[in-house]
């Protein structure tokens, strides 16, 4: 391709010989100008449009703010992931606090049951039986603690039904009466203890309190006792 030929000398006026340019150089250039006319075609014809400057601009905003919304988003997931994992650390430690709790009240409630077991039966016996009774009159109202069980041969079931007091004393007038009091609805598995406070009429001196079980108000009666109200004796 490049072979040595014989340059052709030719005279022109004034007797200078003119050089001939030489084949490879010729086509070195033809082959430059072809290599940069497929680079235009590649990029005109098979590429992707080059972007002009104002479009890189805003491609260049775009992808930054894109970036940043991907670590904001990153951020967020640990900050997620950090707080479930906390929530299911306060879960857990929750539910061992449920059962620890849970564990605690059985050993009251078997502890409050041998208690039970250890007070004087009821006397007048009944499908509920008052174990044990407090009464106390304090500004105006009846204070009461009364401990309550059923048979063991009975059913686990609840009963249900309501306490009914009748307190017995001397009223405004000092004349000897008796006055029921509102009645309490009260629920009874194997025992049952009860604590709260009536009012009582206005100027009444209480001295004896009677407990009166019913299945409901003005119902069957299931048990019954009368105290002394201050001192708790039968």
């Amino acid at each position: 391709m490049f072979g040595r030929s014989k340059p052709v000398v030719l005279f022109a006026h004034g007797g200078r010989a003119k050089r001939r340019v030489p084949r490879w150089l010729v086509l070195l250039l033809i082959g430059i100008g072809l290599g940069v006319a497929g680079v235009f075609f590649v990029q005109e014809r098979v590429l992707p449009p080059r972007l002009s400057s104002d479009e890189s601009t805003k491609l260049q905003a775009a992808y930054e703010k894109a970036d940043s919304e991907r670590i904001r988003l990153s951020t967020d997931l640990a900050n997620t992931s950090k707080r479930l994992e906390t929530a299911l650390a306060d879960r857990k430690r929750a539910v061992d606090e449920s059962s620890n709790s849970k564990q605690t009240a059985d050993r009251l409630r078997q502890d409050l049951a041998s208690l039970v077991a250890s007070l004087p039966p009821d006397p007048r016996g009944g499908a509920i039986q008052v174990r044990a009774a407090r009464f106390s009159a304090e500004g105006g109202n009846l204070v009461y603690d009364i401990v309550l069980s059923r048979d063991r041969a009975t059913p686990a079931k609840p009963l249900s039904g309501v306490m009914q007091l009748v307190v017995i004393g001397a009223g405004a007038r000092g004349v000897e009466t008796s006055v029921k009091l509102k009645p309490v609805a009260i629920t009874v598995g194997s025992f049952e203890s009860l604590r709260g406070s009536l009012p009582l009429p206005d100027g009444f001196g209480v001295r004896q309190a009677a407990i009166n079980l019913l299945d409901r108000p003005d119902g069957k009666l299931l048990g019954m006792r009368v105290m002394q109200v201050g001192n708790g004796k039968s």
